[in-house]
C-alpha cells in the first residue's frame, strides 16, 4: 500500500551508499519519510559515496544555498591509466608506468591544484549544452568539448602515495569536479590517472553532523522523520533580522524592507 505524503519539512544528510544515482536516493528516502516535496542539494555520481543533503517541504527554498557551499572529500586516483569517464567506470584510453620518482612528486603536483583554478569538466557529466546533458552527446558517438571554467579548490592535504594508488582529501567550491583534478594531474605527472573511489565527508554547514545511511531511513520508514534536521541548522552562517508586523508583510509583498542584523552568538 502506498504512502500518503505529507507537508515533511527538514534537512536529512544522508550517506548515499555506493552504485545508485543521488535521484534514485532521494525519490527512495522521499518514499520512506511520506513526504510530499523533496530534492537534493548537488548530485554524487554512482561511484561516489557520502554526505548528499537532502530537503524536504520548506527545505528545498535553501537547496541553491547548499548548492553553493564548500565540500570536502576523500579521493583515491588510480595512476597509470587515463579513462573516457575520468573515473574507473570508463573505458580504458592508455596506460603508463607509475615510477618511485612521480609517486615522490604526489603531494607537490597535487598542491598545484589549490586556489582559483581553470578546470575542463569531463565530457560525461550532468552539464547542458543546448539543454542536452553530455553525457547524453558523449554516448551517442558525438565529438563533446566542454570549455574550461573557474573553480576554487582550498586545500588538498593527507595525500599518501603507495604503488599506483594516490590517496587524498580536497576541499572545494561549488562546481568542481574531482575526476578532472584527477585527470589533469595524472597528466602532469606523465602517466595518466582517472578516480578510482570518492566520498563526500561534508557539505558546510553541516562539517561536524552525523550522516544517515539509506537502508536506516527505509528499515525506519515514517519514524525517520525525526532525523531530519530544521532549516535553521542549513543557514547558520547567516546572520539573522527580526521584522515587526508592518515590516513583515511588506517583505511578503516585496517591497524593499529595511532592516539590521541581530548579533550573532558566540
Amino acid at each position: 500500500m502506498g504512502r500518503v505524503s505529507d507537508p515533511v519539512h527538514g534537512v536529512l544528510l544522508l550517506d548515499k551508499p555506493l552504485g545508485v544515482s543521488s535521484n534514485h536516493a532521494l525519490q527512495r528516502a522521499r518514499f520512506a519519510l511520506g513526504a510530499a516535496k523533496a530534492g537534493h542539494t548537488g548530485s554524487l555520481d554512482p561511484l561516489a559515496t557520502g554526505m548528499l543533503p537532502l530537503c524536504f517541504g520548506e527545505a528545498t527554498k535553501i537547496a541553491g544555498l547548499l548548492l553553493g557551499s564548500r565540500k570536502r572529500y576523500a579521493a583515491e586516483i588510480v595512476l597509470g591509466a587515463a579513462t573516457t569517464t575520468d573515473d574507473r567506470e570508463g573505458e580504458m584510453l592508455a596506460r603508463s608506468e607509475v615510477t618511485a620518482a612521480m609517486r615522490g612528486q604526489s603531494a607537490a603536483v597535487l598542491a598545484e591544484f589549490v586556489g582559483c583554478i581553470r578546470q575542463r569538466p569531463p565530457i560525461y557529466s550532468a552539464l547542458k549544452q543546448q539543454g542536452v546533458p553530455l553525457y547524453r552527446r558523449a554516448r551517442s558517438g558525438e565529438a563533446v568539448e566542454t570549455p574550461e571554467r573557474e573553480v576554487e579548490v582550498f586545500a588538498i592535504d593527507r595525500v599518501v602515495a603507495e604503488g599506483d594508488r594516490v590517496s587524498a582529501e580536497i576541499e572545494c567550491g561549488s562546481g568542481t569536479y574531482i575526476r578532472s583534478i584527477a585527470r589533469d594531474f595524472g597528466a602532469r605527472l606523465g602517466c595518466g590517472a582517472h578516480l578510482g573511489a570518492l566520498r563526500r565527508l561534508w557539505v558546510d554547514p553541516f562539517q561536524d553532523r552525523a550522516m544517515v545511511s539509506l537502508e536506516r531511513v527505509l528499515e525506519h520508514g515514517l519514524d525517520s522523520r525525526a532525523l531530519l534536521l530544521p532549516l535553521s541548522s542549513a543557514l547558520a552562517r547567516f546572520s539573522a533580522t527580526r521584522l515587526d508586523a508592518g515590516d513583515a508583510f511588506r517583505f511578503r509583498q516585496g517591497q524593499p524592507t529595511p532592516c539590521t542584523a541581530m548579533p550573532t552568538a558566540g
